[in-house]
């Protein structure tokens, strides 16, 4: 073997070593962001299983509409608000 294919491999060798250090690291301190993202997975979670259950939920409004308007009207109220602080945040973001 030639003696530049032999540094070459030895360079690769130390690159892979360094990478994998470098991503023990990565993985450590990103530790304390876990909770975070669990959070986050459930609101995601919960917004596909929305979706996914869409008539059963239209059914479930429109029985409480009937039944409590009053809470219904609160509940939309709120819904709205929350709707347009997100549109409003995301705005912002971009």
């Amino acid at each position: 073997m030639s003696p530049e294919l032999v540094e070459l491999a030895l360079r690769k060798q130390r690159l892979q070593i360094r990478s994998a250090d470098q991503r023990a690291a990565m993985i450590h301190h990103a530790q304390g962001f876990a909770p975070v993202f669990r959070g986050v997975d459930k609101v995601v979670d919960g917004v596909l299983w929305a979706r996914n259950n869409a008539p059963i939920l239209s059914g479930i409004g429109i029985f409480v509409l009937v039944a409590r308007p009053r809470a219904a009207i609160r509940w939309l109220r709120r819904g709205w608000m929350g709707w347009q602080l997100v549109r409003r945040a995301r705005n912002l973001v971009s």
